[in-house]
């Protein structure tokens, strides 16, 4: 399989559900709209997947109809992270069977190990695929960070593990992480609001929420810094900023749902316990936010 460049704005897909189970027909419509809207890759079944809710066959049947309705048009980025090592190499080896282009691997959360298991957990994965692996750390939601030393010994060990989703919140951290590494690391934002400040510092793009609602913003807003024009691109955040927050204001992916559903992106808004529906102060700020950016 040949490797395409893992930049630019990539969507962290929702999972759209219907009665409670996953409504495959409108996850092929949200991915068909993704594809024609420019988007320069898709991650199915992360956070924003509501990844902790799906069984294990619910979680491979919508990475496999998402590689399925993209038809390599863009790189499939799976998500097959887990706190369970075991687990992880599992859904990474089935995800490289079914056709990703790549897999996002999240640190081990609850857990809790030291870095040395981190370390050995990522080597196992990696030895399940010879296609890219994105890391993921988020210390945030696992309580641990992947060190800058990590990433370090695993890029010197495996060439196809030199990515990494960086959701710390830290412009410091993606600074050190390219002194330390340079050009031989890949670092993509995990924060919509953060994306151009982290590219200042030399990140190449953002797996994104808000492109689930606005893949050509927030695709134009990566190319203007890939373009090295961070006037155009910062005026642009400073729109789109106002939605980046209203799309945080519950827990991810509660309220892009609800935009999705408002817009008629989706059939449903709903989410699986023990998220719940968005509550109506937020559909106010939500909408307001969404309003003034369309005015």
């Amino acid at each position: 399989m040949k490797l395409r460049p893992l930049t630019g704005a990539i969507t962290a897909l929702i999972t759209p559900f219907k009665d409670q189970e996953v409504c495959h027909e409108d996850l092929k419509r949200l991915v068909e709209y993704q594809i024609k809207s420019g988007i320069d890759g898709l991650v199915p079944v992360g956070t924003t997947g509501e990844s902790p809710t799906l069984d294990h066959e619910e979680h491979l049947d919508v990475i496999r109809a998402v590689i399925a309705t993209a038809r390599g048009r863009v790189p499939v980025i799976a998500g097959t992270g887990s706190n369970s090592t075991r687990e992880a190499v599992d859904l990474t080896a089935l995800s490289h069977a079914a056709g990703a282009d790549a897999m996002l691997v999240v640190a081990p959360y609850y857990n809790k190990p030291s870095q040395e298991g981190l370390f050995q957990h990522f080597c196992a994965v990696a030895d399940a695929t010879d296609r890219p692996i994105i890391l993921y750390s988020i210390p945030g939601r696992c309580g641990i960070e992947i060190s800058v030393g990590v990433v370090e010994r695993l890029a010197r060990r495996y060439r196809h593990v030199r990515w990494i989703k960086e959701a710390g919140g830290s412009v410091e951290r993606v600074d050190l992480l390219k002194q330390a590494m340079g050009k031989d690391l890949t670092v993509l934002s995990g924060d919509d609001g953060l994306t151009v400040p982290f590219m200042a510092v030399g990140a190449e793009g953002v797996i994104s929420v808000a492109s689930n609602l606005l893949p050509r913003e927030v695709t134009r807003l990566t190319r203007l810094a890939l373009g090295n024009d961070f006037a155009s691109a910062g005026k642009l955040h400073r729109r789109l900023f106002p939605v980046f927050k209203a799309l945080f204001i519950e827990p991810n992916p509660v309220p892009v749902k609800a935009a999705l559903a408002a817009a008629g992106r989706i059939s449903s808004a709903e989410v699986r316990a023990p998220l719940s529906p968005l509550l109506p102060a937020s559909q106010k700020v939500l909408a307001q936010a969404l309003s003034d950016l369309r005015a």
